[in-house]
């Protein structure tokens, strides 16, 4: 049974993500967690970990509240007791779980930048960080062999549920600290995507003195990331441009990540605020080995460039669960990826959207606004992006096998060369294959994206 993606569990509400499963896998979850303690008891003790509550956060959408109150029944069935802080962003979440004697784990409902109709489930460990691979395979392998039930059934030790939405302000206190400046003479427009940044991002760059201008400020489960926040940026681009913004953000349904526009409506992307917050902590000697981490997705402008200034550069897999263990493995203070997950440990242990917009604001407040910022950085490769949807799960994940493929990307690496860089993957969180071609021309890049695109199509999509 093969349930946790790239970043937890997500899918279709109804047809995959239902209550009766969201109630095992917090059952399993529970028991897994609880083996845990167990092992680390010491340590626990140690810290002053009573080890006994998970936190439960969730964005929006409609179905939140369903499977929030499945997953809190299969938790204190298990034992635990929940504290439910209900609507706030997924870096709260990790935020409590990691700064609370009394929290031990944490569990985010929330699929994210998917569309209303999906959702997902995100499990922290209580450093803040998300499951390792093998405690997420533990999961699965006790909810596979039917066993969590019987263990349930034979307890009497059960959990307590509370509601804690209070807690959100330590969360709002430490974006606030985490900036040595204040933001006045600051104009900034802000995309909530009608999710969970509509919780404490206006008053937090409000209390710091930006004057604020918000777009779909209301959260509201059926209109969540459509035609809005990260993944739709052009209310963002007209809302600067029409307010004279010095610059805008726009967040995802979780408020992990986050884009920006600057006042001429350039996008900034991850790989910009990633250069950027480097720059400055560089220039501040708070970069060991001079290291940003990101994925296979950072461009390769960005790369090279961030190479000019003696920095090392190193890629690992998409997902910001990779990124974050190789920066624990190396000692690296930053990382992310292109898509807007920035991960800075100086400040905090997971990614966090409002945290790298606040701190890029302020950048622009005390060196030079964010457009000459922009002027002086790097110059991107034209790189394209296209999405092939693929419903066929096992098509997708072992599109490998398909010797067609693999071949055209042979010859497309072979042409390439040292121009540019060919990436296909399966999404890890939705039905679909991505292509992503890089080259020294714009020509080169649409040449074969359309070609590996297109064959994509034809092998494995089902007519």
């Amino acid at each position: 049974m093969k349930l946790f993606g790239t970043d937890g569990i997500r899918g279709h509400v109804g047809s995959f993500l239902t209550a009766p499963l969201a109630l095992e896998v917090g059952i399993s979850a529970g028991k897994i967690l609880k083996e845990r303690v167990e092992l680390e008891r010491d340590r626990l003790n140690a810290s002053g970990n009573a080890a006994k509550v998970i936190a439960i956060g969730q964005d929006s959408r409609t179905s939140g509240d369903m499977l929030s109150a499945a997953i809190s029944a299969g938790l204190t069935a298990a034992g635990w007791d929940v504290w439910h802080i209900g609507l706030c962003p997924t870096p709260a979440v990790a935020y409590l779980t990691a700064n609370s004697p009394e929290i031990f784990g944490g569990v985010m409902i929330s699929a994210s930048h998917n569309p209303p109709e999906d959702n997902g489930i995100k499990f922290f460990g209580d450093n803040g960080t998300k499951l390792c691979s093998e405690t997420q395979q533990a999961i699965e392998a006790l909810l596979e062999s039917r066993l969590h039930a019987d263990l349930v059934n034979s307890s009497t030790d059960w959990g307590k549920y509370h509601e804690k939405a209070h807690l959100i302000s330590d969360y709002q206190d430490s974006l606030q600290n985490s900036i040595a400046t204040d933001l006045q003479g600051i104009k900034v427009v802000l995309d909530l995507a009608h999710g969970s940044a509509t919780r404490v991002s206006l008053e937090v760059f409000q209390n710091l003195g930006a004057e604020v201008i918000c777009l779909h400020q209301e959260p509201d489960g059926d209109r969540i990331n459509v035609n809005c926040g990260s993944t739709h940026l052009e209310p963002l681009r007209a809302a600067v441009k029409a307010h004279g913004a010095d610059m805008g953000f726009a967040f995802d349904g979780d408020a992990d990540r986050v884009l920006a526009v600057d006042s001429n409506g350039r996008v900034v992307d991850g790989d910009y605020i990633l250069y950027l917050w480097g720059q400055e902590l560089l220039e501040n000697n708070q970069l060991p080995n001079n290291a940003i981490v990101t994925t296979v997705m950072a461009n390769l402008g960005f790369e090279r460039a961030w190479q000019k200034l003696d920095g090392n550069f190193v890629r690992t897999a998409v997902g910001d669960q990779y990124v974050h263990a190789e920066m624990v493995r190396s000692g690296a203070m930053l990382g992310g990826e292109q898509s807007g997950h920035v991960l800075c440990r100086h400040y905090a242990v997971s990614g966090d959207g409002l945290l790298a917009a606040l701190h890029l604001a302020a950048l622009a407040k005390q060196k030079a606004p964010l457009a000459e910022l922009m002027d002086q950085s790097f110059h991107p490769y034209p790189q394209l992006l296209k999405n092939v949807r693929v419903e066929d799960r096992e098509l997708r994940r072992n599109w490998q096998t398909c010797d067609a493929l693999v071949q055209a990307i042979a010859l497309a690496e072979q042409d390439l060369g040292d121009r540019g860089r060919v990436l296909v993957r399966a999404s890890g969180t939705e039905p679909l294959m991505r292509v992503m071609v890089e080259a020294e021309t714009l020509d080169l890049a649409q040449h074969w994206t359309n070609s590996l695109t297109g064959l994509i199509e034809k092998q494995l999509v089902k007519v």
